[in-house]
């Protein structure tokens, strides 16, 4: 569904990514782990067109997407969710959702509300009055509103509270049931572990590891010299 291959990229002349291979198939949950800074946005921007890829090439779907504009890449298919959120703090909850609506298809308001019910419930209030992990259900549940075949997830964990995080979590294994491709950029190796079924870890740009998620959770040794704080 989604593939990079050798891709190179990053922000005017300083270069972030080298060569940085990496594929999702289709209902898969694969996350991209490593270290403040080590590339993980840098890698889910070059996808969705917002930072410039100067080698490689990215296809999703069998097309290639390599340097189209984002709001092409996202009327393909490409769901992105911005570790910053990005929030319309004026609007209203229902207001965001509207926002991000992209033609018919089997994301609605109604199913956006049957999947998170606590949204429904606050459907009238002002986004910037919701606490973190409320704006980070309403940013997820803004983008699906585009009907994505694809969903990228920047650091989704980050930030929360731990009973947040779960709940997160429940949600997005849910929509893992539900048939959707999810690439999911996260520092949180417990979260990533409950749901992603291969791992890829980046570091300094490059990707060190490439398998499934049990091998890396085996592997104290590799975890300890890319993961570890």
């Amino acid at each position: 569904m989604l593939e990079l291959d050798a891709v190179e990229g990053g922000y005017g002349l300083s270069r972030v990514l080298h060569r940085v291979s990496l594929r999702a198939g289709a209902g898969e949950v694969v996350s991209l782990l490593g270290r403040n800074g080590a590339g993980k946005s840098t890698t889910l921007k070059s996808i969705v067109g917002l930072v410039e890829v100067t080698g490689g090439r990215i296809h999703f779907d069998g097309r290639e997407i390599t340097g189209r504009p984002t709001h092409e890449i996202s009327r393909l298919g490409v769901g992105y969710v911005p570790e910053e959120r990005r929030i319309f703090s004026d609007l209203t909850v229902a207001e965001n959702l509207l926002v991000g609506r992209k033609g018919a298809g089997a994301w609605d308001t109604a199913r956006v509300y049957e999947f998170f019910p606590k949204l429904r419930e606050m459907a009238g209030r002002r986004a910037g009055s919701l606490s973190g992990g409320e704006q980070q259900m309403l940013t997820v549940a803004r983008t699906l509103m585009g009907n994505p075949r694809v969903l990228l997830l920047d650091e989704p964990s980050e930030g929360l509270a731990p009973v947040i995080v779960r709940a997160l979590g429940e949600q997005i294994a849910a929509l893992k049931r539900e048939g959707l491709t999810i690439l999911l950029s996260e520092q949180n190796l417990k979260f990533a572990a409950r749901l992603a079924d291969r791992a890829y870890i980046i570091e300094k740009g490059e990707i060190r590891f490439d398998g499934p998620m049990a091998a890396l959770i085996e592997d104290e040794g590799l975890r300890r010299k890319y993961l570890t704080v």
